[in-house]
């Protein structure tokens, strides 16, 4: 697609932006009847014409009118018409103007409560669907604001911020809503977008104030239940002063912050509404009657802590306001009261954070279909196998080395001292006690620990030149290099790699790898897959120990049948002293790596290490998938 827009949809007002796919570096907001925000509201007047905006509150003449009708849409069936009317009434303004053109590849993303179900969000598509848009699609605006945060050079979120936990805070003008994410994964629950808590509560108190301190009063009273939309639309009015007084409460507190309206209705009537430090103080602290006797303040805390009831895990560790009330700094200090530890954001003009996110997403969302399908046409190809093709020899041979030593300790050891005591009887019954010592010890964490080290150090040049691919189609799609970092991801997990290790993002795929190199080598070893590396050795071992014909590991072909049959004497066995093995450990090391590499080089393994290139190359084709999947915040 060539183009993305972004349609915030609010109960009180709406904003629109729209993204270039190549060139443009942030979205841009698209004045609607010459308003950035414009006020969700349609007329259809006795000529036939539709109005939205302010125009519409006060036009006269009309036959249908529709004002805060989003608030309404999962309690009222005519509220679908409303959306739809006002939504295709902005669709031909945007045609009108240039905005958007009919022949353009395009798509719309629109904002919804995070608390909307999927059958909800199907309805509300269908709505825009029906009135002529390009293709759009429902995104939770808590998602979006939080997109919004992860892009902007503002506030420098970044995406490392999607694996910790996130709470989102979006107060509406009818709702506040609540979405928790964790991992890039919204947490449900109960609260979220049902909160009857939004700016518009104080809205109607500044309004109020205002009329309890006019002359006029009781007479505008009268109007405004006479006319609902002279009513809105003083609502309106108040809400821009108090988001103009929050954005520089210092320099209003020395100076006039009003704003005087003129109604006209029948006999035109003056209103002043006004700002100041009493007024502000009231709205969030007095008495409210919309809250029942409660303050805003008081209604917003404990709506917070019914989130922090819910949050089954960790607390959030960031805070993401949006909305024209966050601006408020009194919101950041409500937040810190219940969640003390979280930093609490917002951006610069946070009444657009979500319109802004929407188109955003939109062009995230095409660059990770690209991103994918690249992804999956470097996972389907042979590149990664010939990568680890070209190095397993390496791993053979750094496991091999590893592994020696503490085999002979952990598994040989305790069975020559099993035969020397006599526990053992014939020599030939070794190799099958040793067998099954080391398949044991093999599968044990002391194994695993001791391959750790060789295993990650044999990675990074795996992972170094896997990233010559990977790094160019993170490039081509805006994608950050860090998001398919393997070096980086090994380096984490060796840090971390004994610290809540199932917590650790990718540690899974080390363990399985490790997992994966222990099982060949139990088949290596212990002559599961064929041949093995001490292939019938430690009864060649003792044997040669006690008849001083033969060296160490020189195998069973080289031993004499009837020794290896025979009931040595426990006395004789105890001549053989318990440090023999110990002090030829560094030649019969020597001797297995020089054998095994021989077996490689004649192909012995070939079967082995193509199971060992594949299982390999699919721990690391999934681990790049789930790292894709953790810098895409998903936008359903």
């Amino acid at each position: 697609m060539d183009r993305f827009f972004g349609f915030d949809l609010g109960d009180a007002e709406s904003a629109l932006t729209r993204m270039d796919k190549e060139g443009q570096a942030a979205p841009s907001l698209i004045p609607v009847d010459g308003e950035e925000s414009f006020i969700t509201a349609y007329s259809a007047g006795t000529d036939g014409q539709i109005q939205i905006g302010e125009k519409a509150c006060y036009s006269g003449n009309v036959i249908r009118r529709g004002l805060r009708f989003k608030s309404r849409f999962l309690t009222d069936s005519g509220a679908a018409e409303d959306i739809r009317i006002f939504s295709a009434a902005v669709l031909g303004l945007l045609y009108a103007d240039g905005s958007l053109r009919r022949d353009e590849d395009c798509c719309f993303y629109v904002g919804c409560p995070a608390g909307w179900d999927s059958n909800s969000r199907e309805l509300y598509r269908e709505i825009f669907e029906k009135a002529g848009y390009p293709p759009v699609k429902i995104v939770s605006e808590s998602r979006a604001a939080l997109v919004s945060a992860c892009q902007s050079r503002h506030l420098q979120v970044g995406y490392n911020i999607l694996s910790r936990p996130v709470l989102v805070v979006d107060i509406g003008s009818s709702t506040t809503d609540f979405a928790y994410i964790c991992g890039g994964h919204e947490v449900e629950m109960q609260t979220a977008g049902e909160v009857s808590l939004g700016g518009g509560k104080m809205d109607e108190a500044l309004l109020d104030r205002a009329l309890d301190q006019s002359s006029a009063g009781k007479k505008l009273r009268d109007v405004f239940r006479e006319s609902q939309p002279w009513r809105s639309y003083c609502e309106f009015a108040a809400r821009r002063l108090k988001e103009k007084y929050y954005q520089d409460e210092e320099y209003w507190a020395a100076n006039p912050c009003t704003q005087t309206i003129l109604v006209r209705y029948g006999r035109p009537l003056k209103l002043t509404l006004r700002m100041d430090e009493q007024t502000a103080a009231y709205l969030t602290d007095g008495k409210l009657d919309n809250l029942g006797g409660r303050s805003f303040h008081e209604e917003f805390v404990s709506s917070l802590e019914a989130v922090a009831r819910q949050i089954s895990g960790q607390e959030p560790e960031l805070i993401f306001l949006t909305g024209g009330v966050s601006r408020m700094k009194a919101v950041r200090q409500w937040c810190r009261q219940v969640f003390p530890r979280a930093v609490v954001i917002s951006g610069a003009q946070p009444e657009f954070s979500i319109a802004v996110g929407l188109a955003w997403s939109a062009r995230i969302d095409e660059d990770m279909r690209d991103f994918r399908n690249e992804l999956e046409e470097l996972r389907a190809g042979r590149i990664v196998e010939e990568i680890v093709s070209g190095q397993v020899t390496e791993l053979y041979t750094s496991v091999v080395s590893a592994l020696i030593g503490p085999i002979l300790e952990n598994a040989a050891q305790p069975v020559f001292e099993r035969w020397r005591s006599g526990e053992i009887e014939r020599l030939a019954d070794v190799d099958d006690e040793l067998e099954r010592e080391i398949g044991s010890w093999l599968h044990s964490e002391d194994a695993r620990n001791c391959l750790r080290g060789p295993v990650s150090a044999w990675m990074r040049p795996v992972c170094a030149k896997v990233e010559e691919y990977t790094m160019p189609i993170c490039a081509r799609h805006h994608v950050p290099y860090s998001a398919l970092s393997l070096t980086s991801f090994f380096a984490a997990s060796d840090l971390n790699i004994r610290v809540e290790a199932r917590n650790i993002f990718a540690v899974d795929e080390m363990t399985l790898l490790i997992d994966s190199v222990i099982s060949i080598l139990v088949g290596l070893i212990c002559g599961g897959g064929g041949v093995a590396l001490i292939s019938s050795g430690p009864a060649g071992i003792l044997a040669g120990m006690i008849v001083s014909i033969v060296v160490l590991f020189l195998g069973r072909n080289r031993m004499e049948e009837a020794l290896l049959q025979a009931k040595i004497p426990r006395l004789l066995r105890k001549t053989v002293p318990r440090h023999a093995l110990r002090s030829r450990e560094e030649s019969i090391a020597a001797r297995v790596r020089d054998n095994f590499r021989q077996a490689l080089d004649r192909g012995d393994y070939n079967e082995v290490t193509a199971q060992l290139v594949d299982d390999i190359s699919r721990q690391i084709e999934q681990c790049l998938i789930k790292m894709a999947q953790i810098v895409e915040i998903p936008l359903g």
